[in-house]
């Protein structure tokens, strides 16, 4: 079943949470479980998508006329200073 749990075992296991939660409170907790195993299986998917797919790429979008934009030079357009003359 679960692991090396049998039958004998999970029931032990269930009247415990009985005794100790009450009959009100156990599909509360049940729920809650549910939720904490989707949301880290969720992140976890999300952390293996993150590290084997790419980062896109997102070109700046640049305004035309808006003084505080500044547009990044592509690699073709790099300027270079000029080398220092020694003579």
């Amino acid at each position: 079943m679960f692991g090396n749990l049998g039958f004998g075992e999970l029931m032990v296991i269930l009247l415990i949470e009985l005794v100790l939660f009450g009959a009100k409170r156990i599909p509360e907790i049940s729920a809650s479980f549910g939720k904490g195993i989707r949301e880290f299986k969720k992140n976890v998917n999300d952390v293996e998508r993150h590290i084997t797919e790419p980062e896109p790429r997102v070109e700046p979008r640049l305004i035309a006329g808006d003084p505080l934009v500044r547009r990044e030079a592509t690699p073709s357009e790099e300027v270079r200073p000029e080398p220092k003359r020694l003579i």
